[in-house]
């Protein structure tokens, strides 16, 4: 099998690991000669190279899957419009007739539901914010190349990603008492980066996979509950809420249909395991 990976970082690299220990062919997009380095040293193939530039898109191979998981780089130049929406349009357009199918990472984003309301793949999507209307546009382009002749793809919208190196801040923010912002009882959606490697390649290795998923780990927590548990876990003081500049609940996310579809049992079904094993790496 080969798989080619566009956006090769805090998804997209343990993917790519755990399909080179499948004896996959993997290569990935890395604008970064010290990230090809790295990737060279677990068995990952690389091409230098930018969505934003395409003639550098011309040196990716042909392969059986794309994983596209490009995240918004904030020292960067260029715009998340720019990064989201074009540099996938130039991936899409370069890929064509070359590789058949395609997995595109998306996010719960694209929901405006502001009123606690359950959101599955059947909800409708009324972003409020800017960043889901891009996600938005984005998977519209991913629908239009996959109705070409022999493509398809899958659209796999991601709750809160939490895991190993993502709580750096929240430690820091709860050892300095720090106000936090937001809603304490509006509700959260995480989901843990282990289940998103392995509903990922759930999706890659099936020959029924829908078009369309969304993933979180079923289980929503409120704002305060779930820095209350965090605190716990990190043995230091109660956070400290301010008063909420809004009402807004948020959304609460139903992934029954990718844990239906591949008898999905998930590895971190709430935010207590989760944190307990993130916090131990």
């Amino acid at each position: 099998m080969r798989a080619l990976i566009i956006g090769c970082g805090y998804v997209g690299l343990p993917v790519a690991q755990r399909w080179c220990e499948d004896s996959w062919k993997v290569t990935a997009l890395t604008r970064s000669e010290t990230h090809r380095k790295e990737f060279t040293e677990v068995g990952i193939e690389s091409v230098i190279g930018n969505v934003l530039d395409r003639e550098s898109l011309r040196a990716l191979p042909e392969a059986d899957i794309c994983l596209y998981s490009v995240g918004y780089d904030r020292s960067a130049d260029d715009s998340k419009r720019d990064v989201y929406v074009q540099g996938l349009r130039n991936v899409l357009n370069e890929i064509s007739g070359r590789i058949p199918r395609c997995i595109y990472i998306s996010s719960t984003s694209v929901y405006g539901q502001q009123d606690g309301e359950i959101v599955n793949e059947d909800s409708d999507c009324d972003p409020e914010t800017e960043g889901g209307r891009i996600c938005l546009a984005a998977e519209e382009l991913v629908r239009n190349w996959s109705d070409q002749a022999d493509h398809s793809s899958t659209i796999l919208r991601l709750a809160g990603i939490y895991g190993p190196g993502r709580l750096i801040g929240r430690r820091a923010q709860l050892e300095s008492q720090q106000t936090l912002p937001g809603n304490p009882q509006a509700w959260l959606n995480l989901v843990h980066r282990t289940d998103i490697v392995e509903a990922i390649h759930k999706i890659a290795t099936s020959a029924s996979a829908r078009d369309l998923y969304v993933l979180s780990d079923g289980t929503p927590t409120r704002r305060i509950d779930f820095y209350s548990e965090l605190a716990r876990q990190l043995g230091t003081h109660a956070p400290v809420m301010g008063p909420p500049q809004e009402t807004e609940l948020g959304k609460r996310v139903d992934p029954s249909r990718i844990i239906e579809d591949f008898d999905f049992a998930l590895q971190f079904p709430d935010v207590r395991s989760g944190l307990a094993a993130s916090l131990e790496r």
